[in-house]
């Protein structure tokens, strides 16, 4: 039996640190990144809710996006703005336009901006 076979093989300290290290990044940007997703998904289901609500579609405006602000609210969730969700009256159909995006902080001075843009369309009863 040479040397060389009897020597053991795998993986060094270095590597497997480096692995580690790299796993750590994905994790830590894959658990700041889930927060701002999370809601947005959240708000997505308000507005589709009031979209395909034929009850809610007979308010005007201002109590549409009170209802929906007041939905939010129960859910713990923000827009990031007035202006993120614009909602619209014309010729008997209803746009909601829900345009935002969010900035997240990563590491010191390195900034995660993730967008949102959603179009819906619904008909006045």
């Amino acid at each position: 039996m040479s040397v060389q076979g009897a020597r053991e093989r795998g993986a060094s300290i270095l590597s497997i640190l480096i692995v580690i290290m790299v796993a750590g990044v994905f994790f830590t940007v894959g658990f700041k990144l889930y927060t701002p997703y999370w809601e947005h998904l959240t708000i997505k289901s308000v507005v589709e809710g009031v979209v395909t609500d034929r009850q809610e579609l007979e308010k005007p405006i201002h109590d549409i996006r009170r209802d929906i602000d007041r939905r939010l609210g129960i859910n713990q969730v923000r827009l990031p703005d007035r202006e993120a969700l614009k909602i619209k009256l014309e010729e008997g159909t209803y746009y909601f336009d829900l345009v935002y995006e969010r900035r997240v902080p990563m590491f010191y001075n390195v900034d995660a901006v993730v967008k949102f843009e959603e179009h819906y369309e619904a008909i006045k009863p």
